[in-house]
């Protein structure tokens, strides 16, 4: 036993993978580059990563989340089992996938596959968050959050990481991360109701070069709005912006890191949701939160991680893989 708090992750599994390679030369029908000898890495994504990085950090974690009998959804069953207890969800389509192809290592194209939604609730799904002593929302708006949301509402979050494509937190949600574009989207939403369906105006107007103040208050309004004890907005390379509604707190990185950050935002709303579990306050969580996705980036992100490897073949940027 570690002595850490189990955790309940809702939320859209994916299934993602990398087709690495070397592009020296431009296909002779088309000007895209090919992408050569690649090496093929299955990995979990989505909820499903921010639920196993949880379970690497030495917690028990149950993931309730939308999975089919596809090949998709065996696979992530494969990945997800040595680590976690897996509560699916009926689903309407396919687990999504999301395929990126890199060349000496740095994205060139990011290919997407399936649209299945969580169709409704279980009664395993209710029994697991209302046993539930810490409760992770992974939204990837594919709908598992909301065919649990009165479940949520009355048992609220510790995090929600929210999607422009999902429904918002739950109120009484002890932390809401979204990332600096996502919450400046959010934010403009805002601005566009209060304007009763007139032209969307970005929040704010400030001069440039004051950047954080815009970011203050744009998660000071998303704090009001959605009714939740705090909001926290990643900044990438600059930390991330902690705000109650007023006195932000800029929360800076540790190190700076220039490798991948694919999945840092899970790695952050996973390691935010397990210190609050902990009993940490919110401000040690953010912070214990910036430190780990740091160092999740200079590891590598998502990249880094273990997973299925086979070798592929070469692959012409621009094809349509169908």
């Amino acid at each position: 036993m570690t002595g850490k708090a189990p955790l309940v992750v809702v939320g859209d599994a994916l299934l993602d993978r990398d087709l690495t390679g070397h592009a020296d030369r431009l296909a002779p029908d088309a000007p895209v580059p090919v992408v050569a000898d690649c090496a093929e890495r299955v990995r979990p994504g989505g909820a499903a990563l921010a639920a196993y990085l949880a379970a690497r950090d030495g917690r028990d974690v149950t993931l309730v989340t939308g999975l089919d009998d596809g090949p998709a959804g065996r696979e992530l069953r494969r990945l997800l089992d040595p680590w976690l207890t897996v509560v699916p969800l009926p689903m309407s389509g396919e687990v999504s996938q999301k395929t990126r192809v890199l060349a000496q290592d740095r994205p060139v194209v990011r290919l997407d596959h399936g649209s299945g939604h969580a169709r409704e609730a279980t009664d395993e799904a209710r029994r697991a968050l209302a046993c539930a002593s810490a409760v992770l929302v992974s939204d990837y708006g594919r709908g598992a959050a909301d065919t649990l949301r009165a479940e949520l509402r009355r048992r609220p979050p510790e995090v929600w990481d929210p999607h422009p494509r999902g429904g918002p937190p739950v109120p009484g949600t002890r932390l809401v991360t979204p990332a600096r574009t996502e919450a400046h989207g959010f934010a403009a939403a805002l601005t566009e109701d209060q304007d009763h369906g007139g032209e969307a105006r970005a929040p704010g107007g400030d001069a440039p070069g004051s950047e954080l103040r815009t970011v203050a208050r744009e998660a000071g309004a998303l704090v009001r709005h959605w009714r939740v004890a705090a909001v926290t907005v990643t900044l990438g390379a600059r930390g991330a912006l902690l705000s109650y509604g007023e006195h932000p707190l800029l929360v800076p990185v540790t190190a700076a890191h220039h490798g991948d950050p694919c999945g840092a935002g899970d790695r952050f709303a996973a390691a935010a949701a397990g210190l609050l579990a902990d009993g940490a306050l919110v401000g040690e969580a953010v912070e214990g939160a910036v430190t780990a996705a740091t160092a999740f980036v200079g590891a590598g992100g998502a990249g880094g991680l273990l997973g299925t490897e086979h070798t592929a073949g070469a692959v012409h940027v621009g094809d349509d893989p169908a």
